[in-house]
């Protein structure tokens, strides 16, 4: 069917409402198809890039091999990065014209720093730097761990336009968008131009509900397993409230999809959704009706049994659920951040494969 002439609930939605919509991935072709869709940007991160390389290995074959030999001192790792790169270059000259259009505002594709920098901020922000240098509408994706929100901080005041991730709960939330202030008035400060920056934090929604799930089995807690389906809409719906009323310029922006909750939920909101593409075909073959939902708060109920049984759901939850010493250690995070490095992992074995091959 002509996406032109059919409105789909997504399609309606963006055109509707003030949500954007982005593409949770590089892929030429998944990107192309939600441009269509009105998507105005994509991601980036080292399993993204992993199983695009899978997906599409003909695309890239002959340009690996030949970063292979007109590298010769590269090592895999070297290659691998060069790779993440293009990827994200050629993301973001398809969307550029957004970029240009909205004066910095859309527009743009997140690159994912380094995984092994985690617990290092000089090395986060080091590598930011660099990626800023990519195109004009890159964004830099950093952890939410201890030594990402420093970074965060001097990114932003750097004139570098972050995207939080790795990020779950709404202390993790509150901090970048308090680093990302900071940032922005020393930068302001100095009479540098911020004009054209937007911040990005993201909350990886199905994430909290896999982590409480995992949670809830390890420890024997009997709960409705519904209740559990709603942990990250409650979650990003309590710091949706708080940016607002604290007037954080960042953006938040829901990732992980679990279920369809995670984005009729959100809508009616300046909130950003980046959604893969898989969920994308799911959405635009729904028949969700589009009205506001993100003022509709999650059923009190859940949310106190949520509470009183699970005390990862509270640090999740409330405002004060952590400090920064916290995020570490908090499961979510190891669980995640362990997937990055496997994911990057898979990424060099595959680039360790051409360069036996051509030697």
């Amino acid at each position: 069917m002509d996406s032109k002439q059919y409105k789909s609930p997504l399609h309606e939605m963006a055109e509707t409402m003030s949500n954007d919509f982005w593409n949770d991935s590089c892929a030429i072709d998944e990107l192309t198809y939600a441009l269509e869709y009105g998507a105005v940007g994509a991601t980036t991160n080292p399993v993204i890039v992993g199983n695009v390389l899978k997906q599409d290995k003909a695309r890239y074959d002959e340009r690996i091999k030949e970063m292979v030999v007109t590298m010769p001192e590269a090592t895999e790792d070297d290659i691998a990065w060069k790779l993440n790169e293009e990827m994200a270059q050629a993301g973001a000259k398809m969307l550029m014209p957004i970029f240009e259009a909205s004066n910095g505002q859309k527009g743009r594709i997140s690159i994912q720093t380094n995984t092994k920098y985690y617990r290092n901020w000089k090395l986060l922000l080091e590598q930011t730097m660099h990626f800023s240098t990519l195109a004009p509408n890159i964004q830099v994706k950093m952890p939410v761990t201890k030594a990402g929100v420093k970074a965060v901080e001097e990114a932003t005041y750097q004139g570098v336009s972050i995207n939080a991730t790795v990020s779950f709960t709404v202390p993790q939330a509150l901090a970048i968008g308090a680093a990302v202030e900071r940032g922005l008035k020393r930068r302001e400060a100095e009479g540098k131009d911020t004009s054209q920056m937007h911040p990005v934090c993201t909350i990886m929604v199905g994430r909290i509900d896999d982590w409480l799930k995992e949670v809830v089995k390890r420890d024997g807690i009997e709960v409705n397993p519904e209740y559990l389906d709603w942990a990250g809409v409650a979650v990003m719906k309590n710091a949706y409230r708080i940016y607002n009323e604290r007037g954080y310029r960042t953006q938040l922006l829901a990732a992980a999809y679990r279920n369809d909750y995670q984005w009729t939920e959100f809508m009616g909101s300046d909130l950003a959704m980046t959604i893969p593409h898989k969920w994308i075909k799911k959405f635009n073959e729904s028949d969700v009706k589009v009205e506001p939902r993100m003022q509709i708060p999650v059923d009190p109920q859940i949310i106190e049994t949520l509470a009183a049984k699970i005390p990862d759901f509270i640090k999740a939850y409330e405002a004060e659920g952590m400090t920064e010493e916290d995020f570490d250690s908090f499961g979510a995070v190891n669980t995640t951040l362990k997937q990055f490095l496997e994911g990057y992992d898979d990424l060099v074995r595959m680039i360790r494969e051409y360069m036996v091959i051509i030697r």
